[in-house]
């Protein structure tokens, strides 16, 4: 078998990085625990390196049989993905550090989760796409259940491990059928078979219930009950974790299955997408409506905004809209991961006040840390998609997808997308202006609020990028067209 060291560097790193900093916490005194996050960042900063020099050589890369590929699109996402692992080290440590947490382990299952998603970003095998979603999925169940002596985390880890349990059967199951109809677990055979005539009604039942495994993975409506518990359960680093590079991993899933197998016959699985991409906006938004807390409003924003991500999915097969759909979710999702982490971070830097995750006790904000309150406003305002932050672009490719598209079902779905935006604007707006205009509530400091370093440079990274990005949308829309090519 041929290796391809330099393809294979990112994930070698990222590897070493994780047993090293497994083999050094059992060394260290609980004192320096700190350590291991230095370890964990440097290590994670590190891996960049090879995809940067991989980018610069370009051409494609296949190894294993083609099970797994090193292109444009895979090392855009790995590159994503290892930055969103690093701002979510950023945005942890502290909190962890403070708290009653074991740290060494807690950066080991990050990195442990990041690297399945790196491995996803390449897959082109339904056995590679089902191992790297298991190394996603089994540190997040962990994860969600980090603060052991809270029930609520308790509660959260339980019903997050059976339903990802329960998702991931009715996806092998899925897979299992489409294997067996096309004789291979290629996507690049599957493709072949889909295109081909006459494929079988049970080829579009093993299509529809792998997409369901997805669907709970991603928490599309209707499979995303499990979700505001588990995101109000899990400490609040990994509910930002959870929120973005898992949810993204589960989508790069649903990218490679659909765009690189199932493509061909779009009938089987664009409706089914239709619906999710309709329902979870809808859902999501107008019950994000009614949450008092912060964290419950930002897991079904989370959910609406999958739905977002979805619609160009739902349109990919429809006129001539498969390019321009396939670049318009990547660019969703690298857009999206940035305005989320950022919210999440003034979440966590807001809460070191308040105590309290509900909406009213963020009132007046802008009396004692008025950079936050500016800071938390803009991201709230990118998630919204309000010029000229980063989030107006990613609406834009979105809808820009479905005018491509241009039949009477992607319109219906872009009039749906636009209605939901005004209502996802509401409640973005009502927590903007409680920061603002509301009063402070009794008993909160209100002294300047003093952030940690890590968490400042946490904020400061996102909201950057979400400045750039939304006044130069060229740079994220080159890096999706680079990404693209990957088709």
């Amino acid at each position: 078998m041929h290796w391809d060291l330099h393809a294979l560097a990112p994930l070698v790193a990222l590897t070493a990085t994780i047993v090293v900093v497994l083999i050094a916490d059992f060394f260290f005194e609980y004192r320096a625990r700190f350590k291991t996050y230095q370890l964990a960042a440097f290590g994670t900063l590190a891996a960049l390196i090879p995809i940067i020099t991989l980018a610069r050589d370009g051409g494609t890369r296949s190894l294993f049989g083609g099970a797994f590929v090193v292109d444009t699109y895979t090392l855009a996402f790995q590159g994503f993905f290892l930055i969103v692992a690093y701002v979510t080290l950023l945005i942890s440590v502290d909190h962890i550090g403070e708290g009653d947490y074991y740290q060494g382990e807690f950066y080991v299952l990050v990195l442990t989760s990041t690297l399945g998603m790196m491995i996803m970003a390449g897959a082109r095998d339904l056995i590679t796409i089902f191992v790297a979603l298991e190394m996603i999925s089994i540190p997040t169940f962990v994860l969600a259940g980090w603060r052991k002596h809270d029930t609520r985390s308790n509660e959260a880890a339980v019903k997050y491990f059976i339903i990802g349990v329960l998702s991931s059967a009715v996806m092998l199951y899925g897979m299992s059928m489409v294997y067996g109809l096309s004789g291979s677990t290629s996507l690049s055979g599957i493709a072949d078979y889909a295109g081909s005539a006459g494929t079988p009604a049970l080829f579009s039942v093993g299509i529809f219930l792998t997409l369901v495994g997805f669907a709970f993975k991603i928490s599309a409506v209707p499979f995303h009950f499990w979700a505001p518990d588990t995101y109000d359960g899990a400490p609040i680093p990994v509910t930002a974790f959870l929120s973005v590079a898992s949810k993204a991993g589960g989508f790069v899933a649903i990218l490679n299955v659909v765009f690189f197998g199932f493509y061909a016959s779009h009938t089987s699985w664009q409706p089914i997408i239709w619906v999710l991409a309709a329902l979870s906006m809808t859902v999501g938004n107008l019950v994000a409506i009614r949450q008092t807390s912060i964290v419950r409003m930002l897991a079904y924003s989370s959910i609406a905004q999958g739905g977002f991500i979805l619609v160009p999915f739902a349109v990919a097969g429809l006129g001539s809209s498969k390019h321009a759909s396939f670049e318009a979710v990547i660019v969703y999702i690298l857009i999206y991961g940035a305005m989320n982490l950022g919210m999440f971070a003034c979440v966590i830097a807001a809460m070191r006040r308040t105590q309290s995750d509900e909406i009213s006790s963020f009132g007046g904000m802008s009396k004692y840390s008025p950079i936050l309150a500016v800071m938390t406003s803009a991201f709230l305002f990118s998630l919204a998609g309000i010029p000229p932050l980063a989030g107006w672009f990613a609406k834009f490719v979105m809808f820009r997808s479905v005018l491509d598209a241009g039949t009477t079902p992607a319109v219906i779905l872009g009039v749906i997308a636009a209605l939901n935006s005004v209502i996802a604007f509401f409640y973005y707006a009502g927590v903007a202006r409680a920061i603002w205009f509301r009063e402070t509530p009794d008993g909160i400091d209100l002294r300047p609020l003093k952030t940690p370093f890590a968490l400042n440079a946490a904020i400061a990274i996102t909201g950057s990028f979400v400045l750039v990005v939304g006044i130069y949308p060229q740079v994220i829309a080159r890096l999706g067209e680079l990404a693209g090519a990957a088709l």
